[in-house]
């Protein structure tokens, strides 16, 4: 089994909403976690929008990336310029991706406004995820 982590700055929106559409898209094929360079919580916007994929990631939890700094890894996935630039090396040969989403949680606006930018980083990732799972077969 393919082990993956999704790496962002907080690990409380995009990374984690990764971690949940992987683990729910691919039916067990891989071994998946998250964490952030500067762990947080996860946010209830984006506990919400997963929601309406009938996705729950209620349970999931921030997790800081120096714990898992000894483990190895087949992918690296980072959906943050700056968790890109600070992602640590892993041991092993994980494959680094780099998939650049915006921010959902820096939303300004109405409620309307911010839930459209958690929904568009929700679905931006599905669309990635499912080519990824294509790819990886």
């Amino acid at each position: 089994m393919k082990k993956i982590i999704f790496i962002c700055t907080a690990n409380s929106c995009r990374s984690q909403m990764a971690e949940g559409l992987l683990r729910e898209m691919s039916n067990g094929q891989f071994e998946v976690y998250s964490a952030g360079t500067s762990p947080s919580f996860v946010n209830p916007l984006a506990i919400g929008v997963m929601g309406e994929l009938g996705i729950d990631i209620s349970e999931q939890r921030s997790e800081s990336i120096d714990d898992y700094i000894g483990d190895e890894f087949d992918y690296v996935i980072t959906v943050c310029g700056r968790a890109e630039e600070e992602c640590p090396m892993f041991p092993g040969n994980a494959e680094k991706i780099h998939w650049p989403i915006d921010d959902p949680a820096e939303a300004n606006g109405t409620e309307d406004n911010i839930l459209k930018a958690f929904r568009e980083a929700r679905d931006d990732l599905k669309r990635r995820i499912e080519s990824f799972i294509r790819e990886s077969d």
